[in-house]
């Protein structure tokens, strides 16, 4: 069977589902975030086939996420590096994050991991906010329309 392709489509949600496509690669991103770079360390935190995973990174680097750079000449070693747009896409795993812990769990359960501030040690809980006013966005609120042009 085919899969539908969304790479050309005018959706930002379309091309980020075409980017992400599975589930691997954001488990992959967020060992990237969690400071994994070698294949080994992807391979053994996601227990994840060797063929799977190659193909996931070779996708985020081809993609522009990740930077693969060497480390070791004989035999070739590889490292994974988050690039600028790789960590960019931290935000689409942080409202992943939100998503899951306020929805995913059994009424009365949390999950038993959560999100601390590197500095300061207290918890952070990700919100999605209007970059411009800092409000939080509210789907009730939104309508979808053609990007304006600005002018020059």
């Amino acid at each position: 069977m085919r899969r539908t392709r969304f790479e050309d489509a005018i959706c930002p949600i379309a091309r980020t589902t075409e980017l992400m496509g599975d589930c691997w690669t954001p488990m992959v991103m967020r060992e990237a975030f969690l400071g994994r770079r070698r294949f080994d360390e992807f391979q053994k935190a996601l227990s994840v086939s060797r063929g799977v995973l190659a193909k996931r990174l070779s996708r985020l680097v081809d993609e522009g996420l990740l930077e693969k750079r060497a480390y070791e000449e004989r035999p070739p070693r590889f490292e994974y590096i988050l690039t600028e747009k790789g960590r960019a896409f931290y935000s689409v795993l942080a409202a992943m994050w939100r998503s899951g812990d306020d929805w995913l769990w059994e009424e009365g359960s949390e999950s038993p991991l959560q999100l601390f501030d590197r500095e300061t040690g207290e918890p952070v809980s990700p919100r999605v906010v209007n970059e411009r006013t800092g409000v939080p966005i509210d789907v009730r609120q939104m309508r979808l329309g053609e990007r304006r042009k600005r002018a020059s």
